[in-house]
């Protein structure tokens, strides 16, 4: 979290953040005193947001907002210094051609010198030639919510689709009542692995150059670890290498030497 509310204020804002859920970056951002726009898909989530922030200063309220909307296509009618997708919301555009309306439309919100950073999971190979068997798995530490219920969560992958890069997979969480009665409330979703190489080749077709890649939230340098993390810092650079025409997504023939310049590792 101290990573992207760092990179927020030294942009200075303001802020955009593409799946903003319930305010866990949002919020400590406005306490940052930095102006914050948050979008999501989810009126829950964001509902959920908007019961924090009614708990917080003034101050805080007035920095940050919400905005229900999808990353896929998005018009805000004004730009913005910094656009996050913190903690791989990403990685759920599961095709080329939805990563890249993402990020044209984040491009579309950009100031001229703004930045945009995300990450996403490094795939690990050694764990994707695994055979997907369902079991539950990486069992976190219990927690109460504030009605009493305690919680613990469980993830189960479903299958690995090594073709298109895309994993199934659910989070299991078994939920115990203050009177016992217990249940078992099951999220599925699907995650497009994204290598390195490839997410920077999205970024330059997009119009975007890369100035950092992290291997971890302390700004390890990508390769200090393995797997650990992907973690991107990218500018704007010349026209993007796409652009609609019809409906379709068309390359445009020409490549600015801009692209892939002055790239730092």
């Amino acid at each position: 979290m101290a990573f992207y509310v760092d990179a927020a204020r030294q942009s200075g804002g303001p802020v955009l953040e593409l799946g903003c859920g319930t305010g866990r970056v949002l919020i400590p951002t406005a306490h940052a005193g930095i102006e914050i726009i948050g979008l999501d898909a989810s009126e829950g989530m964001l509902e959920a947001c908007r019961r924090r922030l009614r708990a917080e200063p003034a101050d805080v309220q007035r920095r940050a907002s919400l905005q229900r909307g999808d990353m896929r296509d998005f018009e805000l009618g004004r730009s913005f210094r910094l656009v996050t997708i913190p903690f791989r919301p990403f990685q759920h555009l599961v095709t080329v051609q939805e990563q890249l309306a993402c990020l044209a439309a984040i491009r579309r919100h950009l100031e001229r010198d703004g930045r945009l950073v995300f990450d996403v999971f490094n795939p690990s190979i050694y764990r994707l030639a695994n055979p997907a068997d369902g079991a539950e798995t990486d069992e976190e530490p219990p927690f109460t919510l504030p009605d009493g219920r305690a919680v613990i969560r469980r993830h189960r992958f479903l299958e690995r689709d090594l073709i298109t890069q895309v994993n199934t997979s659910e989070l299991v969480y078994h939920v115990t009542h203050p009177d016992g009665r217990q249940e078992r409330l099951v999220h599925r979703l699907q995650m497009r692995c994204i290598f390195r190489f490839e997410a920077e080749h999205l970024l330059a077709r997009a119009g975007f150059t890369v100035d950092h890649v992290y291997a971890d939230f302390d700004r390890s340098a990508y390769g200090s670890q393995y797997p650990g993390e992907l973690i991107f810092v990218a500018r704007l650079v010349a026209p993007p290498l796409f652009r609609k025409s019809g409906g379709e997504q068309k390359e445009v023939l020409q490549v600015k030497r801009s692209v892939g310049r002055n790239v730092s590792r």
